[in-house]
């Protein structure tokens, strides 16, 4: 049976959440012997090896002169891959996880503010009220963690505020070029700012501290900043970006489960009811409208 193009943007979305709730364990896992900003370098540089690679592989070198997509993968690298990162990298030293973690989950509302008010692209009501249920089902996840306001949690809200920019720009640059040539240009241009600011800054780190890291550098980088990103940028190209958003948000559940699997920390009471309305959501998220899009 043939798969609608709705239903392959929501399996690419699961499908990059489902690896991107990985995302925290191994990057805690590579903390151990360097500093964060120095693994985001790192997993940069692998991640633009693996897009090299798949380029190489389809013989598509020649999309990194389509002049229609140049500016909008520029854009996307300036709002996503660095002014992104980098607040969410600084406003991680003034807050908690916890408390990031639920105020990243205002992107859904900005990611709908910015697409279907201000650009004013349908969304089905059964959508509207599934992200409803999702973002329901991360905050009782959450809840339990939030304990004060810290001045990292605006710039947590600052880089969630940005992420909406930078997703539109890669929808846009999908229409003209595959997902692994943005990526590719992404990866490689915010991974070399970064690390003129980790030399600006004078981030320490070592050949052994990096060879100690080695495996889970390349876990990030292939797999997680790799292949998870290339399933989501192909994700929003058929979905809208409010709606992966929506799915996405299952990611800290999972993350909960990879914990208690490999970490070996339970979940808690709080975790196990967040997990009704996050499958309703999903659920509502995945019923098609036969409404037409005005």
């Amino acid at each position: 049976m043939k798969v609608n193009v709705q239903h392959q943007g929501e399996i690419f979305i699961l499908g990059s959440a489902t690896l991107w709730g990985l995302f925290p364990i191994v990057t805690v896992l590579s903390y151990h012997s360097l500093s964060p900003l120095i693994s985001l370098v790192i997993s940069s540089f692998f991640a633009s090896l693996f897009f090299a690679a798949l380029i190489t592989k389809k013989h598509t070198w020649y999309e990194l002169y389509n002049r229609a997509a140049v500016k909008n993968i520029l854009l996307s690298t300036l709002f996503t891959g660095i002014i992104y990162y980098l607040l969410i990298f600084v406003g991680l030293q003034f807050t908690t996880p916890g408390n990031a973690s639920i105020v990243a989950l205002t992107e859904i509302f900005f990611s709908f503010l910015f697409f279907h008010v201000f650009r004013r692209e349908y969304l089905p009501l059964n959508h509207i009220i599934g992200a409803f249920l999702m973002m329901t089902g991360a905050l009782i996840v959450l809840f339990p963690n939030i304990k004060t306001f810290h001045q990292g949690d605006l710039l947590i809200l600052l880089a969630s505020s940005v992420a909406p920019f930078g997703n539109f720009y890669v929808q846009r640059a999908r229409k003209h070029v595959a997902s692994e040539t943005i990526m590719f240009v992404r990866s490689a241009l915010s991974g070399g700012v970064i690390l003129l600011l980790a030399l600006c800054i004078n981030v320490p780190f070592s050949i052994l501290a990096i060879q100690n890291s080695l495996f889970f550098l390349i876990i990030n980088g292939l797999l997680l900043l790799g292949f998870s990103k290339t399933l989501w940028i192909d994700g929003i190209h058929r979905i809208s970006v409010t709606k992966a958003n929506s799915l996405g948000s299952i990611a800290p559940l999972l993350t909960l489960f990879f914990a208690w699997l490999i970490l070996k920390q339970p979940p808690t009471l709080w975790q196990l009811l967040a997990v009704l309305p996050i499958l309703i959501g999903i659920r509502l998220l995945g019923k098609q409208t036969n409404v037409l899009a005005k």
